[in-house]
């Protein structure tokens, strides 16, 4: 089924505009959720709105926002006021300059739009896309949008030649620094580098393929729901057994490997059982050896007994 966009905008760079068309690239499955109920008649709870100051219940229509600029004070806007603070949306991606996209941390990354070339950016859209592909870069670029401005980045889709993709970005305040996490450095020996290696190896793959994974929990909670329905009981399942903390880090890595069936990266000094070349026993050959002769032997006597 197609998609749907929603929205258009104009890619600029230089002097070159390219009309696109929007298209969400994701879409968020709801989560499964509960409602609140009377215990009495299972009917609906509505929740109501309290003014903190005198316990009173405050209507919708009598609700203002204002901003905390200290603590407990607060300037009061208006519908308008607060129209006038958002950003004029003018649907235009600015790019200010191409980077290299492996160079852009994924911790940046945030929703994504695919884009398609409206009507006459044809030409424009495909150059664009051909020349990111073959430089490796992405665009950097400005999107004004539902009151707000983003940091976008226009890009390649991934396997899909031809394509483009924009991807909002978070800005450098919104992104915590990894340098306020503690992390103890510690010495790495080379044998248990190998084998995390040799372990990383037996599991890797050359491709990722998303369709190969699903929410398991979801879909346990979906069938639970529906035996309910059913008229059924449900009860608590039994937690897992915790795994037993392996100390030795050495051991761990090579309890791991031997789980997964041995080791996938062995190295030519030291063959599998799999790929050794059984010995040849001496006796076989000598028995190789005499059945020529015999077989000789058999032919010959069938010759003589054809001319007699």
């Amino acid at each position: 089924m197609a998609l749907r966009p929603n929205g258009t905008a104009t890619i600029s760079f230089g002097l070159v505009s390219i009309p696109v068309n929007l298209f969400s690239a994701s879409e968020s499955k709801a989560a499964i959720s509960f409602n609140m109920l009377h215990d009495e008649d299972h009917a609906r709870v509505k929740q109501q709105l309290v003014c903190s100051k005198d316990g009173a219940v405050v209507e919708r229509d009598r609700i203002v926002k204002g901003y905390e600029f200290e603590k407990g004070q607060y300037v009061v806007f208006t519908p308008a006021e607060l129209k006038a603070l958002e950003e004029q949306a003018n649907q235009v991606m600015e790019i200010m300059e191409f980077v290299p996209l492996a160079k852009i941390d994924p911790v940046y990354f945030d929703k994504g739009y695919y884009l398609s070339p409206g009507k006459g950016g044809d030409k424009a859209y495909g150059l664009l896309a051909k020349a990111m592909t073959e430089t490796g870069r992405c665009g950097l670029a400005k999107y004004a949008a539902r009151g707000k401005q983003y940091l976008v980045v226009v890009r390649p889709v991934t396997g899909h030649e031809g394509g483009l993709m924009m991807q909002q970005l978070n800005y450098a305040d919104e992104v915590r620094s990894f340098a306020d996490v503690e992390v103890t450095h510690v010495d790495v020996k080379d044998a248990e580098l190998k084998l995390a290696i040799m372990l990383t190896d037996q599991i890797a793959t050359e491709e990722f393929h998303p369709e190969n994974y699903k929410d398991e929990v979801k879909e346990r909670v979906e069938g639970l729901i529906r035996r309910k329905i059913d008229g059924q009981e449900i009860s608590e399942s039994t937690p897992e057994a915790p795994r037993t903390q392996v100390i030795d880090l050495m051991e761990a890595l090579k309890a791991s490997l031997a789980a997964r069936g041995g080791r996938k990266g062995a190295s030519k000094a030291e063959p599998s059982a799999r790929d050794a070349k059984p010995e040849r026993k001496p006796a076989a050959r000598a028995d190789a050896g005499e059945a020529r002769p015999r077989a000789l032997r058999a032919v010959s006597n069938g010759r003589k007994a054809s001319r007699g």
